[in-house]
């Protein structure tokens, strides 16, 4: 086995594993089978409660998030996990972790980087195809003996080439986005708070928030949760939209305000939308999104083809593998070293 020795930072190799607490719902036979060429000893919490998952904490010198978002990585678990110095999370939002908490305990955070950017792009660009030809609302009603031609066309939608698309957010998924929309021949801008060129962006160009969201006749969103981006799309917002546009949501339901579209929707404002998040997952029944077909609602499984999926496992076991080895660790998000060094017990 390899890794770093107690208290001594890099250095040759160690008899010690390295402790991993596990936090993703996967078997523990699973998880054995994924890490078996790694060298970690595997914990797991007695039960997925929060109380569970601090009590399991104190050994951790590894960690594996939950992509459900269940079992969070917070202050108390940071605390009570004195050894812990890596944490890895597996997808790209890091929205279930205390990132803060976490870098003032000098504790590196990583994410999975791109492994999903494909599949969540051609979700965008699917769903904003299902939403403008209404082809959830044409098949529901054609297995129940409907017929609605005339209907469809008098929903209004069309075509998607030459529709003017804002992407909020460029990280690799508003790359991807943008490239595809730009070869189906949409005039595509997108705004980050990062500013990128054209050649950075997919072939996207950058403009301001409010500009971007006055432009967009398809509002893609993107972008990271985070404190700044919390509550980014609300009314006000929404009302800069032009009148009949869409929005497309495959971010996280925090940063649009759901009452807020569901309402521009009902108004005739805005001509539908396509959802894949929510403010609360899963979606609670009853809701009132789930009462208006003119918005078409995904549970979550943007990222989720076999794909993805694979590049996902790959990259996580090779990150703690790294870590677990003295190598560089990859897709740190809070700026910290990524080589990652053993505390003392």
């Amino acid at each position: 086995m390899t890794g770093h020795p107690a208290g001594d930072g890099v250095g040759p190799a160690a008899a010690a594993p390295w402790t991993l607490l596990a936090l993703s719902p996967l078997p523990a036979e699973v998880l054995a089978m994924l890490f078996a060429e790694v060298p970690v000893e595997l914990v797991v919490p007695q039960a997925r409660t929060p109380e569970a998952t601090v009590a399991a904490a104190g050994a951790a010198e590894l960690l594996l998030g939950d992509w459900t978002g269940t079992l969070r990585v917070t202050a108390d678990l940071v605390a009570a996990a004195p050894r812990l110095v890596f944490v890895q999370q597996p997808s790209a939002g890091v929205d279930a972790i205390d990132v803060a908490a976490c870098a003032a305990a000098g504790i590196t955070v990583a994410n999975s980087g791109d492994a999903n950017a494909v599949s969540v792009a051609e979700w965008c660009v699917g769903a904003t195809f299902a939403v403008m030809r209404s082809i959830p609302y044409a098949d529901r009603e054609v297995r129940t003996g409907g017929w609605p031609q005339l209907e469809i066309a008098k929903r209004g939608g069309g075509e998607v080439t030459g529709r003017r698309v804002g992407i909020v957010g460029m990280g690799s998924i508003g790359r991807e986005c943008a490239t595809r929309y730009v070869a189906l021949g949409c005039d595509v801008a997108f705004w980050s708070r990062t500013r990128r060129d054209p050649a950075q962006a997919g072939g996207a160009r950058w403009l301001e928030l409010g500009d971007l969201l006055r432009h967009s006749e398809v509002l893609v969103v993107v972008i990271a949760l985070a404190d700044a981006t919390r509550g980014l799309l609300g009314a006000d917002q929404l009302a800069l939209l032009p009148p009949g546009g869409y929005l497309i949501n495959a971010a996280r339901g925090g940063i649009v305000d759901e009452a807020a579209l569901l309402a521009a929707v009902r108004s005739g404002a805005l001509a539908g939308a396509a959802l894949d998040v929510f403010a609360t997952e899963p979606l609670p029944d009853p809701h009132p999104l789930r009462d208006e077909d003119r918005i078409v609602l995904s549970p979550h499984t943007a990222g989720a083809t076999a794909q993805a999926q694979a590049r996902l496992i790959q990259g996580i076991v090779a990150n703690i593998r790294r870590a677990a080895t003295g190598e560089p660790v990859r897709h740190v998000v809070n700026g910290l070293d990524p080589l990652i060094r053993r505390r003392s017990a």
